[in-house]
């Protein structure tokens, strides 16, 4: 109070004199780092609460399914009361803002918030007021001593929150961390429970559509399974075996819907998002054509080969990949890393790259066609490497032939259509020939060189991740805009920092 007090009226960098530790007496607060000035980035700050003064159950976070859904809870709670006590900006720059990394609709594990028996700890931004560069002594007073203690207060004491919506947001992050265990041995690779609302409630929002205009999904008989969970007891919903799973139906009735849902399956999400029990094994990756990306080194050869000129697609690279090469890169590349489940929609992949009709066959020989399609080697992923797909298709049914499950949406709901999928398939022959008369080779292990990126530009370190889909270092851009699994900011710093620490050691 005193500190700044005194540095009232001065320049901005007078409060440096402010870092350290202050002891408030509920809670500890630390000032890391401050800000150079009022445009900069905001000011790290930490309170630290002691655990038998915060007064968590122990069995709220006794184990790590338990423990990152809590701390979830936790930056959520300080989040909506910045929202109720924090008046917000003042002054230059960021003045007077509060921020804490709480997230959207998915529990990830975060490092803004950490407990343990002996204390919580949550971390946070503050933009300490100025105008111009000017220091607000008497608006940082407030900020510190009336809306700091009110924001700690409502979130960091039990006491002082809804025990049932802490305990259910904690329980139902477990059970979907459960349900995710047991696909294995159930020989799924997606689960989804009925009741689940799916659509969203804008292209733009991962909230969920308001239950009185979604329909809530419900399991045809023959693909229901039930699964005893933890907390909630039997949960009942679809479960999507293990092999290639075709999603059909007409447009607009929900299939790239039910996808998205699956993709997003390989994170738990809150109560009330209504994909809490919409579960996807972690190996899961989505799959598309991404034409104009750079490829390094990456063996495409089971897909592509026989390019005119002679390049090389057992070590292929490009600065500029087309529709075909790119999604079999990705392919590729997501095998590399341990993918069990591709995910794949038609709208979003390389039409030449999926599927080559028996017409086309006749008119183009294969012997002057460098794509094997998908299609050809769909099957060899599942039975020789394990890796199952699940795939939207509305506008082939060769895809019959390899498929197997197939679920028909219509007007969002599910049917399985696999049985008049096969017969179908057995009275109307393709035609076709399948084009990959050798197996799927082994996927080898390869390691990014370090030489291959400069985190300097210049002397300084450049190193950044802006927004969700961008992150810069050195003198490179990478642009993860179509890597659709990526849901959070913070990720994607995450991504960035990996990428250094790997060039360091």
């Amino acid at each position: 109070f005193r500190s700044l007090r005194r540095i009232d009226g001065r320049g901005y960098k007078a409060y440096k004199d402010i870092e350290g530790t202050y002891d408030f007496g509920e809670f500890v607060l630390h000032i890391d780092h401050v800000q150079g000035d009022p445009f900069a980035s905001p000011s790290k700050v930490r309170v630290e609460v002691e655990g038998r003064q915060a007064r968590f159950p122990p069995e709220l976070f006794k184990n790590k399914e338990r423990r990152v859904a809590l701390e979830d809870y936790i930056a959520r709670a300080f989040e909506r009361a910045i929202r109720k006590h924090v008046r917000g900006r003042r002054g230059s720059g960021n003045s007077g803002l509060f921020d804490i990394d709480a997230g959207g609709q998915e529990i990830l594990e975060r490092s803004c918030v950490n407990i343990s028996p002996q204390r919580l700890e949550v971390r946070f931004v503050m933009g300490l007021p100025a105008a111009g560069r000017t220091i607000l002594g008497g608006q940082a007073i407030e900020m510190f001593f009336d809306e700091l203690p009110k924001v700690v207060r409502d979130s960091c004491f039990y006491r002082n929150l809804p025990a049932h919506e802490v305990k259910e947001h904690v329980t139902t992050s477990e059970d979907a961390t459960f349900i995710r265990r047991r696909l294995r041995d159930l020989k799924l690779v997606a689960f989804i429970a009925d009741g689940a609302i799916l659509p969203r409630e804008s292209g733009i929002s991962q909230r969920p559509m308001p239950k009185g205009e979604a329909i809530p999904f419900k399991s045809p008989p023959s693909l229901r399974v039930t699964i005893e969970t933890p907390n909630h007891g039997p949960i009942t919903g679809m479960g999507i075996p293990e092999g290639v799973t075709l999603i059909v139906g007409g447009g607009y009735h929900g299939k790239s819907t039910l996808l998205r849902a699956i993709e997003r399956g390989v994170y738990n999400h809150i109560p009330g998002d209504g994909r809490e029990f919409v579960v996807t094994i972690e190996e899961a990756v989505k799959i598309r054509a991404e034409d104009g990306r750079r490829v390094e080194r990456v063996d495409i050869s089971p897909f592509i080969h026989n390019l005119p000129g002679g390049r090389d697609t057992e070590s292929f690279s490009t600065d500029d990949a087309s529709g075909s090469t790119s999604q079999a890169a990705n392919i590729i590349e997501a095998l590399e890393v341990g993918a069990k489940l591709l995910l794949i929609d038609e709208d979003t992949s390389a039409t030449n790259f999926m599927i080559r009709d028996a017409r086309m066959q006749r008119l183009v020989a294969k012997e002057k066609e460098p794509i094997t399609p998908f299609i050809d080697r769909v099957r060899q992923l599942y039975e020789e490497l394990g890796v199952s797909t699940i795939l939207v298709m509305g506008g082939s049914g060769d895809y019959f032939d390899v498929a197997d499950t197939v679920i028909m949406m219509d007007n969002f709901l599910p049917r399985d259509v696999t049985e008049e999928a096969k017969r179908i398939a057995k009275e109307m022959a393709t035609g076709r020939v399948k084009e990959a008369a050798d197996s799927f080779k082994a996927i080898r292990e390869r390691c990014p060189h370090p030489g291959s990126i400069e985190p300097h530009k210049g002397e300084k370190l450049k190193l950044d991740a802006k927004g969700l889909h961008t992150i810069v270092i050195g003198r490179s851009i990478i642009d993860l805009s179509l890597v659709e699994q990526l849901v959070d900011e913070s990720q994607t710093r995450a991504i960035a920092y990996a990428i250094y620490h790997a060039l360091r050691r």
